[in-house]
């Protein structure tokens, strides 16, 4: 009865570590959740055919990213998807098949202070379910990946992360992105030359930005 007793004990706290520290089980590595800080970038490749198209587009290695911040004690990512959404890291980290790299801002500590995370997370929480913006538009009315990290940045905290380009700098003649911007624009139509775009690699190139974490 005790041996029972004792294993039901290992079992719960097996369990309770687990939902505390989601990103070890996502990964299946040691992983350690407790090295991530609030206003950190994370990057992963998605699967699909527009996350694909993305990462042609933009000449990019990853083709989603997303933020990380603290809700209700947990460490959590608030990324763009459909809709703008706050996602566990072991949610995040499965659909980019467990590989991602995590990013930090050289000076965090000193730049990052409690009163400007949370103006970054009030700005975040202005996209909060809003739909994704399959069209890559500037405005607000919908938002996509980077975009979303870059504004929250820029507006929250006002630090530019990564340089933005117009769409005619992206790679729009691939096969792949012409399907693309076909199924969004139509045959006729295409991305406005001149709009401003933030792309993933972009972001992932600022000079500002230090990897703390890769698998």
């Amino acid at each position: 009865m005790k041996k029972i007793i004792f294993i039901i004990i290992i079992i719960t706290i097996g369990c309770i570590f687990i939902a505390l520290n989601p990103a070890v089980e996502a990964s299946g590595s040691k992983f350690d959740p407790s090295i991530l800080k609030e206003g950190d970038i994370i990057f992963h490749q998605s699967h699909s055919d527009q996350s694909e198209a993305v990462r042609i587009a933009t000449n990019s290695r990853f083709s989603h990213m997303a933020i990380i911040f603290k809700y209700k004690g947990r460490f959590m990512v608030f990324e763009a998807v459909q809709p703008v959404k706050i996602t566990s890291i072991t949610e995040f980290a499965r659909r980019g098949g467990n590989s991602f790299v995590i990013k930090r801002l050289r000076d965090c500590d000193s730049v990052l202070t409690p009163g400007t995370i949370e103006k970054m997370r009030a700005q975040g929480k202005k996209y909060l379910g809003k739909n994704y913006d399959y069209q890559f538009r500037w405005d607000d009315k919908r938002i996509y990946c980077s975009e979303l990290v870059w504004k929250i940045y820029k507006y929250g905290a006002g630090i530019e992360v990564g340089r933005l380009h117009r769409a005619q700098e992206m790679n729009l003649n691939d096969p792949v992105v012409r399907r693309l911007i076909e199924k969004r624009y139509g045959k006729n139509n295409s991305i406005p030359a001149d709009e401003i775009v933030i792309s993933p690699q972009s972001i992932y190139d600022c000079d500002r930005l230090v990897t703390v974490y890769e698998q």
